[in-house]
């Protein structure tokens, strides 16, 4: 395996480039189809209760596949399942482009999100061998980190382009271009990986897992349309809550599980990743209602409603690359995740006094922008500090777990507060009624971020040595 130190400049940009390419792509392909959905719905006969699965599929299996994807890097070489991947994905989107089913596109959307967890961790790792005790680390983690709230937010532009301009399956199929091109440089960029230690993967603990993400996912977002006590939702939050009960019990028997339960038990590992779960929840489910109320009440085209978002991107982009590193350098990681996220709580809050008569530059562009502050202080701190805080035989491992920690949250933080914001909107709502649901998911997550906050504050300690000034 090559030294990060022995490898040219040209060649650990260029491969940054590809891991960051990565990071967009799997970030965009959670938020592209969101102005799509009508059109899909009408095309393939999805119910209104059911469409939330092209969103929620590829999610479900992202999230819950990670730490299988961590556990096969470590196991068979990051470059070798970063490839693997990418393949996987460009099948995925064929499917669902394709899709003339509702249960054909709900397979494209999964068989994406497996793809995109073999990727994520994957690239994490290959960063870290790229970058791992070198002055250049901080930089490469705030590109990686910038790379995320960009995809998010072009999938949103980029789908409402697609969609007003083409058709919905070019929301999937506008992947594959982007893929192969990172296939055709993966050989030369990125650096040669060994096998790590044998032995069987734990295929139990990935069905388990997965199966349990899905069904809690499933029991809430069906919650608002059955009722919250009847058999179908007791049901499968039951069976969810079993299943990831029989995770744990299958990580604490198995010789080689998913997650050594061990790993959890260091301090800033737990309390890093509960910050990524936190900023994930609050932040997807921010622009997930932002995109809404721009379309539904204030009658922004898919174009203007993605354009509205680009904004806040530039500030995330200019924050994370140019500022947070240094802030990191001289105040440690810590402070900057606790102050971003009392920043992201107050952007929040002052976006959920939103009005059904407000306007762009009032109601949205200064609470966006102080929530994108917010984010992009929090984001690079606590990613560097999770991964850091593993062993580096285990590198693959916390690299998936983070990533799962921030789906993980953006999944079951966007099922609530969908229900929270439909319960409080009710039956075919009015832009009035509209307006009060998205203000109180606004609210929720400005609650989750401020309780973020405080648990990162009691619970992260300031190390000797932080991540930014390794070397």
């Amino acid at each position: 395996m090559s030294s990060p130190r022995s490898i040219s400049p040209a060649k650990k940009w260029l491969g940054l480039a590809l891991i960051a390419t990565a990071q967009f792509v799997v970030i965009m392909d959670t938020s592209i189809v969101g102005v799509a959905l009508p059109y899909i719905q009408r095309d393939l006969g999805f119910t209104a209760e059911s469409l939330s699965w092209v969103f929620n599929a590829y999610v479900v299996a992202f999230g819950g596949l990670l730490l299988l994807g961590g556990r096969l890097a470590d196991a068979f070489g990051a470059k070798k399942i970063f490839a693997t991947g990418w393949l996987v994905l460009i099948a995925g989107s064929v499917l669902a482009g394709a899709a003339t089913s509702v249960g054909a596109e709900i397979a494209g959307r999964a068989i994406q999100g497996a793809g995109s967890a073999l990727i994520a961790p994957a690239a994490l790792t290959l960063l870290m061998m790229l970058f791992g005790g070198t002055s250049d680390l901080p930089k490469a983690f705030a590109i990686y980190g910038a790379a995320a709230p960009i995809g998010g937010a072009a999938g949103v532009f980029i789908g409402g382009v697609l969609t007003e301009y083409t058709s919905w399956p070019w929301v999937f199929y506008a992947t594959i271009p982007l893929a192969l091109i990172v296939l055709a440089f993966t050989a030369t960029a990125l650096p040669r990986t060994e096998r790590g230690a044998s032995g069987p993967i734990d295929i139990a603990g990935a069905v388990t897992v997965t199966g349990g993400l899905a069904a809690v996912v499933y029991g809430i977002v069906m919650a608002p349309e059955v009722g919250w006590l009847t058999p179908t939702t007791i049901g499968a939050l039951t069976i969810g809550i079993a299943l990831l009960i029989a995770f744990f019990v299958i990580q604490s028997r198995t010789r080689t599980p998913l997650l050594r339960l061990g790993l959890l038990k260091a301090p800033q590992l737990g309390a890093a990743n509960g910050a990524q779960l936190v900023l994930g929840g609050a932040w997807v489910s921010m622009w997930f209602f932002l995109n809404l109320y721009l379309q539904q009440v204030l009658g922004a085209s898919a174009f203007a409603a993605g354009a509205a978002l680009l904004p806040m991107t530039g500030l995330v982009v200019l924050v994370m690359v140019g500022l947070a590193p240094r802030l990191q350098t001289r105040f440690g990681a810590k402070p900057l995740i606790v102050t971003g996220l009392v920043i992201l709580a107050a952007g929040l809050l002052w976006m959920s006094f939103i009005s059904p008569d407000g306007s762009y530059v009032v109601d949205v562009l200064p609470a966006s922008l102080l929530s994108a502050l917010g984010m992009s202080l929090t984001f690079v701190p606590s990613l560097g500090t999770a991964i850091n805080a593993a062993p580096p035989a285990e590198t693959g491992v916390a690299s998936g777990l983070v990533s799962t920690s921030y789906q993980i949250g953006s999944a079951l933080t966007l099922a609530i507060l969908t229900a929270v914001a439909y319960g409080v909107a009710g039956i075919d709502p009015s832009p009035v009624n509209l307006t009060a649901g998205y203000s109180a998911a606004f609210l929720g997550a400005a609650g989750l971020a401020l309780a973020g906050a405080i648990v990162s504050a009691i619970a992260m300690r300031s190390p000797k040595r932080e991540f930014a000034s390794a070397g």
